[in-house]
């Protein structure tokens, strides 16, 4: 990549790379819900990423051919991470909205950052300062405000199912996935999405082919081919190089507290698509969500 120009100082900015994963994200799980009855979600987790590998290959291609001998040499630690990443998480998370509500999995997903908080540390021995706790916690306050709507009633009427334990269990392999990051080879940022998708394809295809053994196939409809792609374009090429530089630059836990803005774009999803009106709850949550943000990437006082 150059080192000038606007492509290049986006590159360099970690905030402004997270703000479009996270729009991106947001996307990918009311497209997820929305196409359930379309795409079985075995289908939609193996044509996002055949499509996002096919869009990337011609501009990985050159990297990938002179970094294959390091990526073979971290053979190891490539295939957990593209099992993970790529494999495991989107294809429980697709699972899991067939049978839970978007409120449900929001709420879910906003306990990201502190599970990398406490995987971290479990992991790779990260020490957590109380300021990067408080931070979680007034980010996770205002998320679920954003979420309940204001109401606490209607957070406390929530009830579990199947498919709020399996995208939960998904959470927890993302936050793996995102302390891992940092072990990942020292390769160019194509060479490290394409051969993550590569294994990812590999852990999705036995699942697809009971999938469709089972009876379940995509429904030819226009709304099943603009489910597949924009899951192909938006949250898995472009979503995954920004979320990967974004842990490169600031690290995972910082970069999974910002990744509470999610649930808020959801949100904004919702007005713009759903004609939703803007509440104070909605200020009153994003308030407390960039706090969190603030309070957690403070620099310790010397």
């Amino acid at each position: 990549m150059r080192h000038d120009g606007p492509a290049a100082a986006l590159w360099s900015r970690a905030y402004p790379l997270l703000s479009m994963t996270a729009l991106f994200w947001a996307g990918n799980s009311i497209v997820g819900r929305a196409a359930r009855e379309l795409v079985p979600p075995a289908a939609l987790s193996f044509w996002r990423w055949t499509f996002a590998l096919a869009l990337l290959l011609p501009l990985a291609w050159p990297h990938l051919k002179r970094d294959w001998p390091v990526l073979r040499a971290h053979w190891p630690i490539m295939a957990i991470l593209g099992a993970l990443g790529i494999g495991a998480f989107n294809t429980l998370l697709y699972t899991g909205l067939q049978t839970t509500t978007a409120l449900n999995s929001m709420l879910i997903q906003s306990a990201q950052p502190a599970l990398i908080l406490m995987v971290g540390g479990l992991v790779m021995r990260d020490r957590t300062s109380a300021r990067q706790v408080a931070g979680v916690l007034v980010s996770l306050a205002g998320v679920l405000i954003v979420v309940s709507r204001g109401d606490l009633a209607l957070l406390l009427a929530l009830r579990l199912n199947s498919g709020d334990a399996i995208i939960a269990f998904a959470v927890l392999l993302w936050a793996l996935y995102s302390v891992l990051l940092r072990k990942r080879p020292p390769v160019h940022p194509l060479s490290f999405l394409a051969a993550s998708i590569m294994v990812g394809l590999v852990v999705i295809a036995p699942v697809y082919l009971a999938e469709i053994a089972s009876g379940r196939l995509i429904v030819p409809e226009t709304g099943s081919a603009l489910a597949i792609a924009y899951v192909s374009i938006f949250p898995s090429f472009l979503a995954y190089l920004f979320f990967n530089r974004g842990v490169e630059l600031i690290g995972s836990a910082a970069t999974a507290q910002y990744m509470n803005v999610m649930p808020l774009m959801g949100a904004g999803l919702a007005m713009l698509f759903l004609g939703e009106a803007l509440h104070l709850f909605h200020v009153a949550g994003l308030a407390l969500v960039l706090a969190g943000i603030w309070v957690a990437g403070r620099p310790a006082a010397n």
